[in-house]
Formats: structure tokens, C-alpha cells, sequence
């Protein structure tokens, strides 16, 4: 079953990356890098990406037929999704030992959600 592993970022986590060193920093992009690649290893990654802050987004939506966009950041939340991985596992329990794997978890959230298969949908 397929789980989608949302890395979480808030003002408090953004502040303790500030904190870090260069070397620190190194660290925890090298964390990230070897849970990619034990998961490729495995078979299990679907894919994993980083997000750039949310001011980085458009805003897309239509009305009447015309497509409408504006930059971001589009809501006062102080929580924005900072990453994901993608990952196709056994179960709920493997999703979350994954999750709580990626660096991201020792200073903020990491947020587990299973996937629908929309194919699986008689529509």
C-alpha cells in the first residue's frame, strides 16, 4: 500500500535549521540522502522530493471557465509542507518507521497518510 510521508515545517523547526552548523546542516541532508537510498534499495521509494518555502507556490483555481492564479503564500498557517516521500510498503507500521527515520521527525513533524488508489474506484 502506498503511503505519502509529509515532512512538516513550522516557525519552531525553521528555527532549530537556523541553529544548525554547516556541518550539522551536511548531516541531515546526508540523513535524507541514505534513507533514499535504502528505500530505493528496498524497492519501497516511489519518489521523494524537498519543498522550497511556500512563497514559492502559485495558487491555481477556476471560476466560470478561466483559470485563475496568485503567488503565495496563500494561508496564515504557520505549518507547510516542507517534503515527502512517496513510499509503496507492507503497512502503516513500516510507513512509520520511515517516517520516523527521515530528520526532519528529531525537530518537528513528519505526518503519515495512506494513499487511495483511485483506479480502485468503479467511477
Amino acid at each position: 500500500m502506498r503511503y505519502l510521508i509529509l515532512i512538516q515545517s513550522n516557525p519552531r523547526s525553521r528555527e532549530v535549521w537556523e541553529g544548525l552548523s554547516d556541518e550539522q546542516r551536511a548531516a541531515f541532508g546526508r540523513a535524507h540522502l541514505a534513507l533514499t537510498d535504502e528505500l530505493v534499495g528496498t524497492g519501497e521509494l516511489v519518489v521523494s522530493e524537498g519543498l522550497p518555502d511556500p512563497s514559492a507556490g502559485t495558487l491555481v483555481s477556476v471560476r466560470d471557465g478561466r483559470t485563475l492564479t496568485s503567488d503565495g503564500p496563500f494561508a496564515e498557517a504557520k505549518e507547510y509542507l516542507a517534503g515527502f516521500y512517496l513510499v509503496d510498503v507492507a503497512g502503516l507500521d513500516r510507513a512509520v518507521e520511515i517516517a520516523a527515520r527521515a530528520p526532519d521527525a528529531a525537530t518537528g513533524s513528519v505526518e503519515v497518510r495512506p494513499v487511495h488508489d483511485l483506479r480502485a474506484f468503479d467511477l
